[in-house]
């Protein structure tokens, strides 16, 4: 048990708000119990200024030939402009995406059921019948919605393992599953009302996501696409499961191992920013408590009401393994349709902090 998280260190850094001689080291880390053998590992992520958005050097870079993105859309007017904003309370993150094992030992334990498994439910899947994209008659992408898969069967056609992060879940089933963890943790060992698991903020995800850096890279490493090679699982040179095709969009020169997911962590020390996290770009969808805002990130939580505390269409964050490189940048953002929506590129991490209300309200 020694390597289970002692819930009463948790105390000094906050009951005294976090003061200097008691704040723990940047990326410390904590392993938190989920029982029966499974941990969820989280790193420590001091205060700090950060880059939110984008310069238009980046978002012309990301719809050029290298980047491979579609110019002409509104999509990277989302990212907003760079400027300094400022995480005034340090957090702890999850290491990785919520794993698939993870996330079944919640489902175990707690009886859950997700949005997708529910009466009239969906998803959005891979479709095996889709060949290509530029056809005579326009553009086909290759997803679908349907209602017979979920996050224990997303449809890839690959069988999924525990090291794969958990996909096909919704904004709702990731509260859940923080509510969850939330509880088990304060029945365990006396977690205090001061502290919670949830999902980040957009402001802590966009922290988090460069590593440390005040500087607005495109990637958390810098600017070049070619140090990205063994860090990061984008749309890359690697062929379609039963294929001799790979995806038909500008793809990263080399190829990452994996058509679809790869394992969390897979790329070890070199896939790790400078806070230790692993996987902050490509990979999958991070969804975030925010609301979404098509002008850009706040430094602060965003709602869709802030009286009522109301999101309805979260944020999800950094792109995914299909992604182009120029879509799965730090500044990389985009609004989910709804808090029930769910996607076998979406994902999440979680994040140990001070408590943020928000009260999920459907799209009518």
């Amino acid at each position: 048990m020694k390597n289970l998280i002692l819930l009463s260190a948790l105390v000094p850094f906050i009951s005294v708000g976090l003061l200097a001689a008691d704040e723990p080291a940047r990326g410390a880390k904590k392993i938190l119990d989920l029982g029966k053998g499974v941990s969820l590992e989280v790193v420590y992520i001091p205060p700090g200024k950060f880059m939110m958005g984008s310069t238009q050097a980046e978002k012309d870079w990301a719809t050029g030939i290298e980047g491979g993105a579609k110019p002409g859309t509104v999509r990277e007017k989302y990212e907003g402009e760079a400027r300094v904003m400022q995480v005034k309370e340090g957090f702890w993150m999850g290491r990785t995406e919520v794993t698939y094992g993870q996330f079944r030992r919640f489902v175990e334990e707690s009886g859950y059921v997700t949005d997708a498994e529910k009466p009239g439910g969906m998803t959005q899947v891979f479709n095996h019948d889709w060949d290509r994209y530029y056809y005579p008659s326009g553009v086909k992408h290759p997803w679908k919605s349907v209602p017979d898969k979920s996050w224990r069967e997303p449809g890839f056609g690959i069988p999924m393992k525990d090291t794969y992060p958990v996909v096909c879940v919704s904004y709702q089933d990731m509260k859940a599953f923080a509510r969850w963890l939330t509880a088990r943790m304060r029945k365990a060992g006396g977690l205090p009302k001061q502290m919670e698991i949830r999902l980040p903020t957009e402001a802590e995800w966009a922290y988090a996501c460069r590593g440390g850096s005040k500087g607005s890279q495109y990637f958390w490493w810098g600017n070049d696409l070619m140090e990205g090679k063994r860090r990061l699982n984008i749309s890359a040179v690697d062929f379609l499961p039963g294929r001799d095709t790979v995806w038909p969009l500008a793809n990263a020169p080399w190829s990452d191992g994996f058509a679809f997911l790869s394992p969390v962590d897979h790329y070890g020390e070199r896939g790790r920013n400078g806070f230790g996290l692993a996987d902050m770009c490509g990979g999958v969808w991070e969804f975030t408590l925010d609301h979404f805002d098509p002008s850009g990130g706040h430094e602060g939580i965003h709602y869709l009401d802030d009286k009522e505390r109301s999101v309805s269409r979260p944020v999800c964050r950094g792109g995914n393994y299909f992604d182009v490189p120029g879509n799965a940048r730090c500044a990389v953002r985009l609004g989910i349709g709804s808090i029930t929506y769910s996607d076998s590129r979406d994902g999440f991490r979680i994040c140990l902090g001070t408590p943020k209300v928000t009260k999920p309200v459907p799209v009518r």
